[in-house]
């Protein structure tokens, strides 16, 4: 079984960029073939996507089905949602709107069994794969804060120094609509740009890892340069459009480049 949260920390303690997938579709079969891939991690995604709590569990066995054990990005920062996706078979979770170091506590507890933190035991894993013990679960899973506000900007040095927090993941629309900078891309608004680089310097001079989400494969590219080490580079329901469209626009091409056939009487 390949961990996700295992695969991370691996490309951090090396300091290399992990390059990952957004899955938004609660679809068995899309969970096995991304589980298939070669991505660093797979993000599933509760908050904004189409799984919710009844799709979970079936959908992270379908991923586990396909050898992989990835994160899931809860709806909120609530215990019932990060226990719901850790006790389903999640190997870290992504928790939004992190906005002070009060809430990166609260995430934090919510991932760590006693006497670190207050999960509960309630493992609901349906396969015939041992369930790691209170201790193993607290040294693989990862807890990531999403930073996506004004506010978690001028908290950030709160939220870097809150014990158990193991990586910070930006949300680069959200935290521009916050700072009223609209939703702006960094190649296209220089304020952009400057809050990212000053969100990614102080992760890094914490010696937190820093994620990104981002728009596509050049943006996390670029980005990876940066020192970001967290790189979501595509969603499933974006390569899904894009190769739809793709293999349409290549089949009219060549049909409009082939010779026309003769015919004859």
């Amino acid at each position: 079984m390949r961990s996700d949260a295992a695969r991370l920390q691996a490309r951090w303690q090396a300091d290399e960029p992990a390059f990952g997938v957004w899955s938004s579709l609660a679809d068995p079969v899309v969970a096995e073939v991304l589980a298939a891939g070669d991505a660093d991690y797979v993000c599933v995604d509760t908050q904004h996507g189409h799984v919710g709590a009844g799709e979970l569990a079936r959908t992270l066995q379908a991923f586990r089905a396909g050898g992989r054990s990835p994160l899931v990005r809860v709806a909120w920062n609530e215990p019932a949602a990060i226990f719901r996706a850790l006790d389903a078979g999640a190997s870290g979770v992504v928790v939004p709107m992190v906005d002070d170091g009060a809430a990166a506590r609260a995430a934090v507890e919510a991932v760590r069994y006693p006497p670190v933190g207050r999960r509960s035991w309630g493992p609901m894993w349906g396969d015939s794969r041992p369930v790691p013990t209170p201790a193993e679960q607290d040294a693989e899973a990862l807890c990531i804060v999403m930073v996506e506000t004004a506010a978690a900007v001028d908290q950030l040095p709160l939220i870097l120094a809150t014990p158990g927090v193991d990586a910070v993941y930006i949300g680069p629309n959200d935290l521009a609509l916050s700072c009223g900078l609209g939703r702006g891309t960094y190649r296209d608004c220089a304020d952009v740009l400057d809050l990212l680089t000053r969100v990614v310097a102080a992760c890094r001079a914490h010696g937190v890892p820093v994620g990104l989400h981002c728009s596509d494969a050049a943006m996390a590219g670029d980005w990876a340069v940066r020192g970001v080490g967290m790189l979501t580079t595509v969603t499933d329901t974006s390569a899904l459009r894009r190769a739809v469209a793709g293999d349409l626009t290549a089949a009219a091409s060549h049909y409009r480049g082939a010779v026309p056939r003769t015919t004859t009487r």
